[in-house]
């Protein structure tokens, strides 16, 4: 039966706690003491020194939760996972869910809005030219290129780090001639036959997403029977695949993908048990900015209303360790995880 591990009873400091009473996740600003162990519909929870009692296949999870997660380095500029990043949000799209329209036909403007985002805080800028909303037609690639490679240019050009939110390869090919660092693709590679080796070839990091059946779009999937194990064992999968095509391990990236053929309830799961996917040893991003969920939460508030919910939900996933919140709201989640930082700076000290 499948072994998952997911780290839980998170401690402020070390300090006070016996040499290997707690282990540090992933290299970053948290500590945790034990672990809910996962087989199939059994769990228990076991203090972290009691691992080597699960076994070799527990002690290899282990290793990969708390080994620290190297930096990227992309050109001038360097990603490092020891703290939480900020990813901002431009859609270039006249029907992107949460601000469609504002930038389409206007590159200059997108560019300015982006160079705007990483002056608040963004490490990053994710550049998107097709809407994944639920219902949403699907945009020929010559038309996404034309898209989002001026604002990748300029963006580039202005010395910001930038990804390219697309599932299409002459999309990629032509973000990444145009100075993009990153891809950033909700089919985790597999809507396009030759994505993982335009990837690969490029040399650049990837972020892949779960969605249940990529091949159908974003928002297909007949539902789950454990949500939490099921993602993180087709993230897997995916990266196990990537790695085949000759993709580097340490420039793989994964997102759970919130919202993308997912109930209400699936999502608040996942989000619950964001922490289990430290176990795959790869950076892990969270996109949750603005999300449907929020509006269920909330008394159906409209997505020019949930920046509250967006920053919980963003400090929710710094709180078990997830790298790089995507948002849009950049300047209130900088502002929030500054705060958080200087609440953990504070604990770790005692």
């Amino acid at each position: 039966m499948t072994l998952h591990l997911r780290p839980t009873q998170f401690v402020d400091t070390p300090v006070t706690h016996p040499d290997g009473a707690v282990a540090r996740l992933a290299g970053g600003m948290l500590w945790f003491a034990a672990y809910e162990v996962i087989r199939g519909k059994a769990r228990e929870t076991i203090p972290v020194a009691d691992i080597a009692s699960l076994g070799d296949a527990a002690l290899a999870i282990h290793a990969r939760i708390v080994a620290p997660r190297p930096p990227l380095v992309l050109g001038e500029r360097t990603l490092r996972f020891d703290q939480p990043l900020v990813a901002g949000i431009v859609n270039v799209t006249p029907d992107s869910f949460s601000d469609g329209g504002t930038h389409a036909d206007d590159p200059e403007a997108a560019a300015s809005a982006g160079v705007a985002m990483a002056a608040q805080g963004a490490a990053l800028i994710d550049v998107g030219g097709e809407s994944t909303r639920p219902g949403a037609p699907l945009v020929w690639e010559g038309d996404e290129a034309k898209r989002v490679a001026p604002v990748v240019e300029r963006l580039a050009r202005a010395g910001t780090l930038v990804s390219v939110d697309t599932r299409k390869s002459a999309v990629m090919e032509a973000a990444l001639a145009a100075g993009a660092g990153i891809v950033n693709d909700v089919s985790a590679l597999l809507w396009d036959d030759r994505s993982a080796a335009i990837v690969a070839a490029a040399g650049c990091p990837v972020i892949l997403m779960h969605t249940p059946d990529p091949k159908k779009g974003p928002h297909g999937g007949e539902g789950y029977g454990d949500v939490l194990t099921e993602v993180y064992d087709w993230l897997e999968a995916r990266i196990e695949g990537a790695v085949a095509a000759g993709i580097d391990r340490a420039r793989i990236i994964v997102d759970p993908g919130i919202g993308f053929g997912k109930s209400l309830a699936d999502n608040l799961a996942l989000i619950n048990g964001l922490a289990l996917f430290h176990g795959l040893g790869v950076p892990v991003m969270l996109g949750a900015s603005r999300k449907r969920m929020i509006g269920a939460l909330s008394n159906e508030a409209p997505v020019t209303e949930r920046l509250g919910g967006s920053v919980a939900l963003a400090l929710k996933g710094v709180e078990a360790g997830v790298q790089i919140v995507r948002v849009h709201d950049v300047p209130e989640t900088v502002q929030a995880l500054k705060v958080w930082r200087g609440l953990r700076d504070r604990a770790l000290v005692g």
